[in-house]
């Protein structure tokens, strides 16, 4: 089995993180959610690389090891950085599936949405924001100890950071974690090791949650083949009347994961595959 390469990339004015397999197309386009990295893509990429599948994923900018977002809108930024990402990747003009969980579903409906001559195939978005408010920036600005942290005046050792943030993005994320689900999410909590990086992500998400919250996409306005994926117990959206809406849309097709919660690509891994592998059909 091939490691995921890990290397650099630069992309619509930001210095990026991405994990890369080479192999059979269509390619595979990944997208994580706020507050995480290309890491939490690791379970599958291994799973991808063991079929010999084509798949990048990478750390979107203000996350992960990117350089931070600028002022302004966020949205737009990740959208111009993900439409360069789709169009320098397409192998040969070849189309690619882009999929994505949380913000990185959001970032994906857009981009079906606004394709403008890109080469995609289809997109998939796993338990997406943008289809109702997201509680999940709440979970992590109430936890007790992720606000101690943040107004304490004096300097905090890195590693009690580092542990509260990952422990509350572990309880956010997943309801019954392996071993090997743990120490994926884990692994994101040493992006953010410190009180200023905690800080810098508390304020990404504040910027981005009036954008999320303000219809982020024009469902009719998406044309290609779409895949939604949902963990039937999610949490934070356990029973999403939009998504009812996009399920009755002719190019779209639900799919909902038994025992899964908001991210089936840790929770619901072989099962994620196998909805992968054939789409579109």
């Amino acid at each position: 089995m091939a490691h995921a390469l890990e290397h650099r990339l630069e992309l619509a004015g930001h210095s990026t993180r991405a994990l890369e397999l080479a192999g059979d197309v269509p390619g595979l386009v990944l997208l994580h959610g706020w507050g995480d990295s290309a890491d939490i893509w690791r379970p599958l990429l291994a799973e991808l690389s063991e079929r010999g599948r084509r798949a990048i994923a990478v750390d979107l900018p203000g996350f992960g090891r990117a350089t931070q977002l600028r002022p302004g809108p966020v949205l737009p930024q990740l959208d111009a950085f993900v439409a360069e990402l789709v169009g320098w990747w397409a192998e040969d003009g070849k189309k690619v599936v882009v999929a994505g969980n949380s913000l990185g579903g959001c970032l994906a409906l857009r981009l079906a949405e606004r394709r403008d001559g890109l080469p995609v195939a289809g997109v998939v978005p796993m338990a997406p924001d943008g289809l109702e408010p997201p509680g999940w920036f709440d979970v992590i600005e109430q936890d007790p100890i992720v606000r101690r942290l943040l107004s304490m005046p004096i300097a905090v050792p890195n590693a009690l950071v580092e542990a509260a943030s990952a422990d509350a993005q572990r309880r956010l994320a997943l309801l019954h974690p392996s071993e090997a689900q743990r120490a994926v999410v884990d692994a994101y909590g040493s992006d953010r090791a410190t009180r200023t990086d905690l800080a810098a992500l508390m304020e990404s998400g504040r910027r981005l949650l009036p954008e999320l919250s303000s219809a982020p996409f024009d469902l009719v306005g998406i044309r290609c083949p779409v895949l939604l994926v949902w963990g039937a117990h999610d949490r934070l959206l356990p029973d999403s009347e939009a998504r009812i809406v996009l399920g009755s849309l002719p190019t779209t097709h639900v799919e909902l994961i038994d025992g899964c919660g908001p991210y089936p690509q840790l929770e619901a891994t072989r099962r994620l595959l196998e909805l992968l592998l054939p789409f579109p059909a």
